[in-house]
């Protein structure tokens, strides 16, 4: 049950952002996300947008720095993944 974030290197509209994601739960996430401040509209099917300046806080919080694509493979492995692809295949 771990919080994992990447670094902010993810360019988008003129500041670098973040990935937070869990490893064990989606309602993990989230608790730990309004714990830290996040607000909701920065989840995004299995993750939050953070912007860089976030970053050092949501790590004293006990986020794990995680590099992006360790952070993706926790989260296919975790059954938490969500692809553009399978949100059409829902609708």
């Amino acid at each position: 049950m771990t919080v994992l974030i990447d670094e902010p290197r993810w360019w988008f509209q003129g500041r670098h952002w973040s990935h937070l994601v869990s490893d064990h739960t989606l309602d993990e996430l989230h608790a730990f996300a309004e714990a830290a401040g996040i607000p909701r509209r920065g989840f995004h099917d299995d993750h939050y947008d953070v912007p860089e300046e976030y970053y050092d806080r949501l790590v004293a919080q006990g986020a794990v720095p995680t590099p992006s694509r360790e952070l993706v493979r926790r989260l296919k492995a975790a059954g938490l993944r969500r692809h553009p692809a399978d949100r059409r295949r829902a609708t």
